[in-house]
């Protein structure tokens, strides 16, 4: 009886020390991708950021979020099918960020923010590189690892609208030991 008394007097209390609010932006992204002496083209992409805020002040907020980016690498030849090296690109980090000022909160009316986090990340690509011979090959990646992030946020619009600049790092723990970094822009909702 005295654990489901205390958990009751948890989860009432904590449904007033944290909030739950729900925030989104969508816009592009730069992926770039190098790993043990090879590098890749850079992909873009289309990037999908939900998170929650898990803690709000007036103008602070922590949150956690998934800004997902998803696009297509290589190239395609219609007229000679052996050139293709078309693939998909998919990136999927889980970020705890602190978030200051523009776009922290919905009640935030400030004309600029930042925030910056870590977190923990998935990433797939298929991708063409060239090594030192000058041999061109297709290679898939796929791995998971730590991820970190920061960015910038200007006010524009009516209160949550805002404009972020986002730069994220990202160090796979696979055999590849790939080197992923994230150049975006997203306008938030």
């Amino acid at each position: 009886m005295r654990k489901l008394m205390f958990s009751v007097l948890a989860i009432c209390l904590s449904s007033f020390a944290f909030s739950q609010t729900f925030m989104q932006g969508v816009g592009i992204n730069v992926v770039l991708q190098s790993s043990g002496g090879y590098s890749s083209d850079p992909v873009g992409a289309i990037i999908y950021s939900p998170r929650i805020n898990i803690m709000e002040a007036e103008n602070t907020s922590f949150s956690i979020g998934i800004p997902m980016s998803f696009g297509f690498s290589g190239s395609y030849n219609s007229a000679n099918y052996s050139d293709n090296s078309l693939g998909v690109m998919f990136d999927a980090p889980l970020m705890f960020n602190y978030n200051y000022g523009a776009g922290s909160t919905k009640e935030a009316e400030d004309k600029f923010g930042f925030y910056g986090g870590v977190g923990f990340g998935y990433h797939m690509n298929q991708y063409t590189a060239t090594d030192e011979s000058g041999y061109d090959y297709s290679a898939k990646m796929s791995g998971f690892g730590p991820v970190g992030n920061i960015g910038l946020r200007l006010g524009v619009g009516h209160k949550t609208h805002n404009l972020e600049l986002r730069f994220s790092y990202m160090k796979t723990m696979d055999q590849s030991k790939s080197n992923i970094v994230g150049i975006g822009v997203l306008f938030n909702f």
